[in-house]
């Protein structure tokens, strides 16, 4: 984990109301883990006062400006302008100062090599799931069943294809794919039977469906949560889930950031599930 000012390579809109940036960050090709998250913060102005959570999209290198320079050493996060903190993010050019803290939290465990791999991801959710299916691609088959409520929440198909992941997609309004949940075309391939292991990342019921399911099935999941979070280290417990077990007279809290954002599915209380848990991976405001 290290706190750097750098700068915004690109910032380009994908999507209606869906942004991929570019950032020049050494070193995370090699620290970075999928699952984890940066906390960023826009070096120009005060406010935003507090740092916003973001799941790391990709890693990479991009060509130097000249033969004498070594290659630019990048991530890309993918983000949902949904208040003040994303507007101003979105405003952002080639060039503009910022400031990320990271990689921060526990990422994905990758199962037994050969079995199939699930993936199962909602809009802005996809965006821990794509560092995940490259490295379960050298070793498994891949499945992404990927949802939104129209086609505008669909994004990145591409880039999961060109990994050889075979995607399902389905929206609620029909618009593309299937129509419908995501989590429909998750319980028939359940039905199949198989050994698996189920990975999910999206809004908060999507996640307690997948979960639902996956305990009827007795399949083994891994989920990322994102909570609202002021330090992203597990200092100001604004983060917290409910764990397994948790009662009134024994309480268990864990911090999505430090333990999390991944989480077994089975060392969490899915019966009171924390209502400031966003669970969409691509920061609160």
């Amino acid at each position: 984990m290290k706190n750097l000012k750098t700068v915004v390579l690109s910032n380009q809109e994908i999507s209606p109301g869906y942004y991929r940036m570019r950032i020049l960050a050494p070193d995370y090709t090699r620290l970075a883990k999928a699952g984890q998250f940066i906390m960023f913060r826009v070096q120009r102005s005060l406010l935003p006062l507090l740092r916003r959570p973001f799941g790391i999209f990709r890693t990479g290198f991009m060509p130097a400006d000249c033969e004498t320079m070594p290659p630019k050493e990048f991530i890309e996060i993918i983000y949902k302008v949904v208040g003040g903190g994303t507007e101003i993010m979105r405003e952002l050019h080639h060039g503009d100062s910022v400031e990320i803290l990271g990689p921060l939290g526990n990422g994905f465990e990758f199962g037994e090599p050969g079995e199939e791999k699930v993936l199962v991801g909602g809009g802005i959710g996809l965006v821990p799931l794509y560092m995940l299916a490259e490295k379960l691609v050298e070793e498994s088959r891949v499945r992404l069943y990927m949802g939104g409520r129209t086609r505008d929440d669909i994004i990145t198909v591409t880039e999961f294809e060109r990994l050889g992941v075979r995607t399902h997609v389905s929206t609620e309004d029909g618009s593309v794919g299937d129509t419908g949940l995501v989590t429909v075309g998750l319980e028939k391939k359940l039905q199949e039977g198989g050994k698996m292991t189920v990975y999910a990342c999206g809004p908060m019921p999507m996640i307690e469906a997948v979960e639902k399911i996956c305990r009827r099935y007795g399949v083994p999941l891994q989920v990322s949560l994102e909570a609202l979070m002021a330090c992203g280290v597990g200092a100001c417990l604004g983060c917290v889930v409910k764990g397994a077990g948790h009662s009134d007279s024994t309480p268990s809290y864990l911090c999505t950031c430090k333990v999390g954002p991944v989480f077994d599915a089975k060392k969490l209380d899915w019966g009171n599930s924390p209502e400031q848990s966003v669970g969409n991976c691509g920061g609160c405001q």
